[in-house]
């Protein structure tokens, strides 16, 4: 299909009109192409953005939304959400990530990482609603004397790569997770990294979320979390660490040397105290940062332009310094970095020869005029109800509140019911 956006403001571009062929953008340019289309789409009082990238999220924790607030992590994770991840079935997964995929599309995301349990069920939500994602099922070992590729959750790993990875035309790609270093034995570590290397994929794994995991390592390993990853040869793969509030310069060295991204989840760092990630001194590093939300129940919303406001004003402070980082490397942030991070080249800009990943905000609005620059504009006064438009590998998922591969009411109605079930 070939789909014409009229002349507006596009980001990085200016006023200009945007073509798309397919699931490629196909012209960028002043002036108006001279072929035909099969739709053209009005874009009065619209900025044209790339798709929101949310690096690092549990889809699935949808169902615990607003349950066992206000607990530190260690607290949160023991008390409320393992014991009642232990109750987890396969539909309660699907059904979660499809209310996740509607969020995140609603708010103008067009991609997500995502580790969890049930993977099949996620995959599959991501194949119907069109989204893109990385996908992998988290490894938890306790046992060091178990032989690791007997392992349940090894196998679960290796049977959604087998069947899953670059399917649906490649929006899906399935990495591998280590949960973190406090929920492994070095045994299990070690075996998946030799697995791993070489391989087409990426592990997820979170590091040093809080104070009191960084040090638990040190007491353990006489190392930091960092350090104990690049000891077991974790690193020779490329990796994704979530979090990462308190690693030290060291660490950012170690990071930084083996090309590893970090995703930034300040709501979510924020709302369970855990602290909040040296964001400066990593891109002043050279290091890839992307952002993430977190799950829906430690943050508790899908929203990455909440995510990029956050984390422009929150390092504005700690800084003391309002220009330390400007607006357009955190646009970065959510999008090209983003991309970066999920190996998509082809991603995370709108460029001539780039996946169609394009989404509209209305800036017509009264939290948005007067516009000076659309760049502060998308970073200091937009919000996810100003997206209008989501297009992703140039299908269009969400239109003038209207979603075209996902049933609204049917989604929410299922959520509420297995709410009243699960916690009867």
């Amino acid at each position: 299909m070939k789909i014409l956006f009229e002349k507006t403001t596009v980001m990085g571009h200016g006023e200009c009109y945007v073509a798309v062929d397919g699931e490629r953008i196909s012209y960028i340019g002043q002036d108006r192409p001279n072929e035909e289309f099969d739709r053209i789409i009005d874009t009065r009082d619209k900025l044209i953005c790339p798709g929101l990238y949310n690096c690092h999220t549990h889809s699935a924790m949808q169902f615990l939304r607003g349950y066992g607030e206000d607990l530190p992590l260690d607290r949160w994770l023991n008390e409320k959400i393992f014991p009642a991840e232990d109750r987890l079935t396969k539909e309660i997964v699907y059904k979660s990530s499809m209310l996740a995929i509607a969020e995140m599309i609603r708010n103008g995301i067009c991609s997500f990482s995502d580790m969890y349990y049930f993977c099949d069920q996620t995959a599959e939500a991501v194949g119907k609603t069109g989204m893109k994602a990385n996908i992998c099922r988290s490894i938890v070992s306790f046992d060091p004397n178990m032989d690791p590729k007997e392992d349940s959750r090894f196998k679960e790993s290796k049977e959604l790569y087998d069947n899953y990875h670059n399917s649906f035309g490649g929006r899906l790609k399935v990495d591998f997770s280590l949960h973190a270093e406090y929920t492994n034995v070095e045994p299990m570590v070690r075996f998946c990294a030799d697995y791993v290397r070489g391989m087409d994929t990426s592990f997820q794994i979170h590091l040093s979320e809080t104070e009191n995991e960084h040090k638990g390592c040190i007491e353990k390993y006489n190392m930091t979390p960092t350090a104990f990853f690049e000891r077991n040869g974790i690193l020779d793969t490329p990796t994704t660490f979530a979090h990462c509030v308190w690693v030290s310069d060291e660490d950012m060295d170690i990071l930084k040397k083996h090309n590893a991204t970090v995703v930034h989840n300040p709501a979510s760092n924020l709302k369970l105290g855990s602290g909040v990630m040296p964001l400066s001194k990593m891109l002043k590093k050279g290091i890839n940062v992307a952002l993430g939300t977190d799950s829906s129940a430690s943050n508790n919303t899908l929203d990455i332009l909440k995510e990029l406001y956050l984390a422009a004003i929150l390092q504005k402070g700690i800084d003391r310094d309002p220009a330390s980082i400007k607006a357009e490397e955190y646009v970065k942030l959510a999008t090209v970095n983003g991309a970066k991070c999920q190996n998509r080249p082809d991603s995370g800009s709108i460029e001539v020869g780039n996946k169609a990943d394009i989404i509209m905000l209305d800036v017509d609005s009264v939290n948005n005029i007067p516009i000076f620059s659309p760049v502060y504009t998308l970073v200091y006064s937009a919000n996810s109800s100003n997206v209008c438009f989501n297009m992703v590998d140039g299908q269009i998922l969400y239109e003038n509140g209207e979603y075209t591969t996902l049933d609204e009411e049917k989604v929410k109605y299922e959520m509420k019911e297995l709410k009243k079930s699960f916690f009867a």
